[in-house]
């Protein structure tokens, strides 16, 4: 192996170790078209449980992948927004399903 190959491998592991799950796939797909409330994102990502999404939200916001913003309302409103770095993933995304269509 080269040390080419060993900085794209590391750099692809980085790339894992911060997105995390196939569950922060998800979320980011629907983030993408927006900001969205916790519920919307538990409606919209069929088949995962509040914990999970919750434990994902705090992965990806610690990641600074996703900014979290609290209204102090009655009952508070809680909102999931991505940031620049979560954006800037967006084209990957983008690359992923191509594949996906073409190849699965």
């Amino acid at each position: 192996m080269s040390k080419e190959e060993l900085v794209i491998e590391c750099s692809i592991e980085r790339a894992l170790d911060i997105i995390g799950s196939k569950w922060s796939f998800l979320i980011l797909r629907e983030l993408f078209c927006g900001t969205k409330r916790f519920g919307e994102l538990e409606r919209a990502v069929q088949g995962i449980s509040p914990k999970s999404l919750s434990d994902t939200l705090r992965r990806l916001e610690a990641n600074d992948i996703v900014v979290r913003n609290v209204y102090p309302t009655v009952p508070l409103r809680v909102e999931y927004t991505l940031t620049e770095k979560g954006q800037d993933f967006h084209k990957i995304i983008k690359e992923m399903k191509l594949w996906g269509a073409k190849w699965g």
